[in-house]
């Protein structure tokens, strides 16, 4: 996907729709300056919002699936638009 738009996340089914990595820094997503690879994955709710979620930086050794039960809401603007590119439209959904 190149960018989430409005569209696309209308046709998204519930559940994980991307997923990766970052590094727990300020070259990544600063949470706890640790310098830990964590995961990260992007989930569409169930009213069609969505969020995106990260690893616990002190024990990144979760699966996706753990990380998206139980894993941190990020809610840096400018690092959800680095993790999952989109439009202004589909940035008004997000869940904070």
């Amino acid at each position: 996907m190149k960018e989430l738009t409005l569209k696309k996340l209308d046709e998204l089914e519930q559940g994980i729709f991307a997923k990766g990595e970052t590094v727990d820094s300020p070259e990544g997503d600063n949470m706890a300056n640790t310098g830990n690879r964590i995961k990260w994955v992007a989930v569409r709710g169930a009213i069609n919002d969505w969020a995106i979620y990260l690893d616990n930086p002190f024990e990144p050794k979760n699966s996706f699936e753990d990380v998206a039960n139980w894993g941190d809401k990020l809610h840096n603007r400018e690092t959800i638009k680095k993790l999952v590119p989109c439009d202004d439209e589909a940035l008004a959904r997000y869940r904070d």
